[in-house]
């Protein structure tokens, strides 16, 4: 395995040496044993990938990193011996030399997020949480590390519930008449999808066909609607603006329920800007693609409905369990990898299918909200559940926002700086407001001092 040398600079080796441990990076002595270090390999191989850097120990005593690397490529060949073996070269697992000037030799091994579990070399799997390596120590935690893999999912489980809810529903009936117009024997149909097994209805047939699965597979499958009177990076009671609304039926009425609600609540609850109500407006196809892929690629043996959170300057779209397989959240728009490929497969048959373009709905989404001039969704993994922030934040900076606020309104306030810009420190709104004075383009209110502060644009400005 021929491994590259590259050489960085003294800057470059003063910044890595300030980094710190954490989810994605960890250092090792040189004089560790490399069995030992396949732990940590095998952990951020399960979790979400990462950095590995031998050769770089910490000084307890002074608290400080060291670049202790090798003297040459042959004292490493221990290391990477084991790391063949284990962990070969190619897409998943890259390997490096880093030298600056004398300094010696640091391996550097980067590891990206493996759609199959990788063990250490005590046969053991271990999980990166943090700056731990855990050990994956039961049944039900490596039962779980599957599901988040991908490599089982839960739709196919089987349900104790009688065929009558999937064999005989208005759902089924409606799309044998519509979409398998050749037969009208739904029990049959149904075996074939692999959606019975063993004379139960599967999780993915329930999803699918019952007509209210919500009572067959409780707090699993439904989703709940709530809007918060706030920008806050929380929603609170004091904020919520009424009793959020709960979605349920099949999984192809849930999403364009969900959708349509979503839209109504927005276009009911304007924002009060400066004395005029303004209405905000989010790409449809925004919606409609990220809810849909919260429903059919969320983990549904997780306990908890998908909560989609409508805030003054942001809808919040959480569903729960982790992002399947090879995927992350930096890769997500150009890799493919369903956790529920039935679910995925079989709505895509329905009459105007809510997964039209399969694979291309985040695209979609990103594309439609960079066409309104809004900044694109930001996708957020946390320990169970995968959230996607769809923002109503202009791509203009706060300036441009400023200015183009007094186009339309006679003044502005920090208050208001703060809301349009998206600017949660007094300081900066400050600053900004401080800085357009200087350039002549604004000028304070007289008369209002305090928190009644307020701006005008100058008379000479257009």
């Amino acid at each position: 395995m021929a491994i590259k040398t590259s050489t960085i600079m003294y800057s470059q080796r003063v910044k890595l040496l300030e980094s710190q441990e954490d989810h994605f990076r960890d250092f090792k002595s040189k004089k560790i044993k490399p069995a030992k270090i396949t732990k940590t390999i095998s952990a951020f191989a399960n979790a979400d990938g990462g950095d590995l850097y031998i050769g770089i120990d910490e000084d307890k005593e002074n608290k400080i990193k060291l670049w202790r690397g090798f003297e040459n490529v042959e004292e490493a060949n221990g290391f990477i011996q084991i790391f063949e073996k284990l962990f070969p070269l190619g897409q998943e697992f890259s390997y490096e030399f880093l030298k600056v000037s004398d300094a010696g030799l640091v391996l550097h091994i980067n590891i990206h997020k493996t759609h199959d579990i990788k063990k250490a070399s005590d046969d053991k799997v271990y999980l990166r949480r943090g700056a731990q390596n855990l050990p994956v120590t039961t049944e039900e935690k490596l039962k779980r590390l599957r599901m988040n893999k991908g490599l089982v999912s839960h739709e196919s489980a089987t349900v104790s519930a009688d065929l009558f809810f999937i064999t005989e529903s208005d759902v089924v009936k409606n799309f044998l008449c519509e979409v398998v117009p050749t037969t009208n024997d739904a029990r049959t149909w149904l075996k074939k999808q692999l959606l019975i097994r063993n004379e139960k209805p599967t999780v993915s047939g329930v999803l699918l066909f019952s007509d209210e699965p919500q009572a067959i597979i409780p707090k699993h499958c439904g989703i709940k609607i709530a809007r918060y009177k706030t920008i806050d990076s929380e929603g609170s009671r004091a904020t919520l603006d009424s009793n959020p609304v709960t979605v349920e039926g099949c999984l192809y009425e849930q999403i364009y329920k969900a959708v349509d609600k979503t839209v109504e609540i927005i276009e009911q609850s304007p924002i009060l800007n400066n004395g005029i109500m303004d209405k905000i407006d989010y790409p449809p196809e925004t919606l409609h693609e990220i809810i849909t892929n919260a429903i059919l690629h969320r983990d549904y043996s997780i306990a908890d409905d998908v909560h989609i959170r409508i805030f003054d300057n942001r809808i919040e779209v959480e569903s729960p369990g982790t992002l399947p397989g090879h995927v992350t959240t930096k890769n997500i728009l150009e890799t493919r990898f369903s956790r529920n490929g039935s679910l995925v497969r079989i709505i895509n048959k329905f009459p105007n299918p809510p997964n039209k373009d399969i694979g291309e709905g985040l695209n979609t989404a990103f594309q439609a909200m960079t066409k309104l001039r809004l900044k694109e969704p930001i996708i957020k993994q946390n320990e169970n559940s995968l959230l996607v922030v769809i923002r109503h934040e202009s791509l203009a900076s706060p300036e441009e926002l400023i200015m183009n606020h007094l186009k339309k309104h006679s003044e502005i306030n920090n208050s208001i700086v703060t809301r349009i810009c998206h600017i949660d420190s007094e300081n900066k709104v400050s600053r900004i407001l401080k800085n357009l004075v200087n350039e002549n383009l604004i000028e304070r209110i007289p008369g209002k001092q305090g928190r009644a502060s307020a701006y005008r644009k100058k008379s000479n400005i257009k």
